[in-house]
């Protein structure tokens, strides 16, 4: 899905809000995001997951075409790790099988 089409689906979810309206604050959110992560800020929305940066140190790579070495600078580069809510939601039969794992042993009765 591309930002369009985003913008598009939330339109029809809400025919009372204006189409400009909601690029607005699809676009004010993303930039929020981003402009976090320029600072080097960690950015979490619950349920959905944290965007953070990672630096990659400058190393010695390969050009695929020709084989000679290459250096590779250092640089920063945007990482997202989806939240426990969202890993749930697209892997159902897995948190089926955590929720049962996650359940106590039913208890014996003694009998005196």
């Amino acid at each position: 899905m591309i930002k369009s089409e985003l913008v598009q689906r939330i339109a029809e979810k809400n025919p009372h809000l204006y189409q400009r309206d909601i690029e607005k604050v699809v676009n004010a959110v993303l930039n929020g995001i981003t402009d976090a992560l320029v600072r080097g800020d960690r950015v979490e929305l619950r349920g959905f997951g944290a965007f953070s940066v990672k630096q990659r140190d400058a190393r010695l790579g390969r050009n695929p075409r020709t084989g000679d070495h290459v250096a590779v600078v250092e640089k920063a580069v945007p990482f997202f790790k989806t939240g426990k809510e969202m890993r749930e939601r697209l892997n159902p039969a897995d948190a089926a099988e955590v929720a049962a794992a996650a359940e106590p042993a039913p208890r014996k009765r003694l009998r005196a």
